[in-house]
């Protein structure tokens, strides 16, 4: 007997981080930056706060992305995606369950398939007064059980390759940055809209602390021009679901 499907729901958590229930249930954690994100709201600071996670999906290894990371991997024991870097370590912390992969490559994980794709930006983990390479930073592209195809940029410049990630995979629903100053800019990612032909965004990785500047009324004012563009502006805590 078939499962029916519910609609993809995404909750943003401020800045970069998301919180996914997948048509099928799936419960997916993007870029755990919570305890310290001034973003958070108060009643998901901690990873018993959030419900149960499934999956987590690293970008990068800087700290207002994986902040959270060891301590979601400790407390709810998820499957932890992310490039070869970042998953040795993360084993080498005690981390259980990482899923190793890199760029091109497509994964299936609890029916869903996870590519991971280009981004331009820069990663490195500092940890106990250390800092390890975090190898190369990194978008997703998320197709969902009924087909709903989800592109999580990442932090990134825009970059004339987002038109292959357009043709390929054909996002119904992107999440891209546009706080400025550490990624792009509105004007640039109403660019990388045009070059994705994607007709639904949600933004992110702005407002978090003064110097991320860019806003959603800029970035509708910016991308006028193109026909049919819905952008979803979620507040912190706030779910939007797909139909």
């Amino acid at each position: 007997m078939s499962t029916a499907m519910q609609p993809l729901a995404v909750t943003w958590l401020g800045h970069g981080t998301f919180y996914l229930v997948s048509p099928g249930g799936q419960r997916i954690l993007i870029d755990p930056f919570l305890s310290d994100n001034p973003s958070c709201p108060a009643d998901r600071k901690r990873p018993e706060q959030l419900g149960g996670v499934d999956v987590v999906l690293v970008t990068h290894g800087h700290f207002d992305h994986v902040g959270d990371l060891l301590a979601v991997a400790q407390a709810l024991r998820p499957q932890i995606v992310a490039n070869f870097e970042i998953c040795t370590w993360l084993e080498r912390k005690g981390a259980a369950n990482t899923r190793a992969m890199n760029k091109g490559g497509t994964q299936i994980i609890n029916g869903i398939a996870v590519t991971m794709v280009h981004a331009v930006h820069s990663s490195s983990i500092v940890s106990d007064g250390d800092i390890f390479d975090g190898g190369e930073p990194c978008g997703y592209v998320l197709r969902f059980e009924n087909g709903f195809t989800l592109y999580h940029a990442g932090d990134t410049d825009v970059f004339s390759d987002m038109r292959l990630i357009g043709e390929l995979y054909r996002p119904d629903l992107a999440h891209l940055p546009i706080g400025d100053l550490f990624t792009m800019s509105p004007r640039q990612a109403a660019h990388a809209i045009r070059l994705l032909g994607v007709r639904r965004v949600i933004p992110m990785h702005y407002g978090t602390w003064p110097p991320l500047t860019g806003t959603p009324t800029q970035l509708r004012e910016q991308a006028r021009d193109v026909e049919g563009l819905e952008i979803v502006e979620l507040k912190p805590g706030e779910t939007w679901r797909a139909g």
